[in-house]
C-alpha cells in the first residue's frame, strides 16, 4: 500500500497548519482547532512546509515558568522574545511523499520517533497529514474499519 492510496481512504480531514508569520496565539488556536493532531505545520507565503510545531513545544514556550529549572540559560532570550511560528517552529522536517510505501513512512517514523507526520508534494506543499494511529488502522485493520 502507498501513502497515495492511504490518503484516499482518509479524505477530508482538514490539514492543520500555520503561516510562518503567525502568532503564537494563532498557533494555539489552530493547535485546538484540530483535535486529532499534536503537531502544526508552518508554511512558507508561498506554501511551502517550512516546520512543525509540536503540542509539547507549544506547552514549553506557553508556560516557560514551570520549565526554567529545566532550560539552559543560553534558550532563555529567545523563548522570551519568540512571537511567531517561525520562532519556535522545528525546523527539521520528516516527511513522506504520496509514492512511498507505507511501510516505508512507519519505519521512517519509528526511527524518528514522530506519531505524526507530513505528506508533500515535490514542491513540498502540504498535501496531506498521517498519525501512527492513521497508520495502525488502515494497514492492520484495514480501510472499511470506521
Amino acid at each position: 500500500m502507498t501513502i497515495a492510496e492511504l490518503l484516499a481512504a482518509i479524505d477530508g480531514r482538514q490539514l492543520p497548519f500555520v503561516a510562518e508569520q503567525e502568532t503564537i496565539a494563532g498557533v494555539l488556536h489552530a493547535m485546538v482547532k484540530f483535535p486529532h493532531t499534536r503537531l502544526i505545520y508552518v508554511v512558507a507565503p508561498q506554501g511551502r512546509c517550512t516546520g512543525t510545531i509540536s503540542l509539547g513545544v507549544l506547552i514549553r514556550h506557553l508556560f516557560a515558568h514551570g520549565f526554567e529549572p529545566a532550560v539552559h540559560s543560553r534558550h532563555l532570550i529567545p523563548m522570551i522574545t519568540s512571537q511567531t511560528a517561525a520562532d519556535i517552529m522545528n525546523r527539521q522536517l520528516i516527511y513522506a511523499v504520496k509514492e512511498d510505501k507505507v511501510e516505508t513512512v512507519v519505519r521512517r517514523m519509528i526511527k524518528a520517533g514522530v506519531k505524526e507526520i507530513a505528506v508533500l508534494d515535490e514542491g513540498r506543499h502540504l498535501i496531506g497529514d498521517l498519525t501512527m494511529l492513521d497508520l495502525l488502522k488502515h494497514y492492520h485493520l484495514g480501510p472499511d474499519v470506521p
